[in-house]
């Protein structure tokens, strides 16, 4: 007797909890929409939490540090673990400057990426390489007001940025779970 597998058996496993990745999805939609409309906060929120996580990530490496014994690159984990910690501790003080170091760091990301990717899909035109193209445009754009707007533009950009990326990610799962409760169930494939 021959086993024969379902290829749509893990989407099927999907299929039974359909309903919590559409409520996961609602909840990334509506955590989004409080950031983009609440985006000042959202950006001093996400400075802090980035702040804590290094403070903390600092001190846990810092402990390890002298905990693990007499090796090599101790010197380095230490000094990495003590940069860390004050990274963090810095952005948890001086929350403002941290939203503006992290707004040009992002900027200058979409600066230099938005160039390098306008370039490569010009350079190499791989099927549909406009598209590419003009992605690395708009993200060449976008860096380029960041960095025209900068310190403005540090104080809502993070808690925007996250609230439009939760936004997508949210309808991206609803979409996902309207597809795999669609999907046809494994009766349908074995009577085919």
């Amino acid at each position: 007797m021959a086993i024969t597998r379902d290829p749509l058996s893990p989407l099927g496993e999907l299929r039974h909890s359909w309903g919590w990745v559409l409520a996961l999805g609602i909840v990334f939609v509506v955590i989004g929409g409080i950031c983009i409309v609440g985006d000042i906060t959202a950006t001093f929120a996400t400075v802090f939490f980035f702040g804590w996580l290094l403070l903390i990530s600092g001190i846990a490496a810092l402990i390890h540090a002298f905990t693990a014994g007499n090796w090599r690159g101790s010197l380095l984990y230490v000094l990495s673990a003590l940069i860390r910690g004050f990274t963090g501790y810095l952005l948890i003080r001086y929350p403002g400057a941290g939203a503006v170091s992290l707004t040009l760091v992002l900027a200058s990301f979409f600066v230099v990426g938005g160039l390098f990717r306008t370039i490569g899909a010009g350079t190499i035109q791989f099927p549909r390489w406009g598209w590419s193209a003009f992605s690395g445009i708009l993200s060449f754009a976008l860096g380029v007001m960041l960095l025209i707007q900068l310190p403005v533009s540090s104080i809502w950009f993070i808690g925007f940025a996250i609230g439009v990326d939760a936004v997508f990610e949210g309808v991206s799962l609803i979409a996902f779970s309207s597809a795999v409760h669609h999907l046809p169930g494994p009766s349908a494939h074995q009577a085919a």
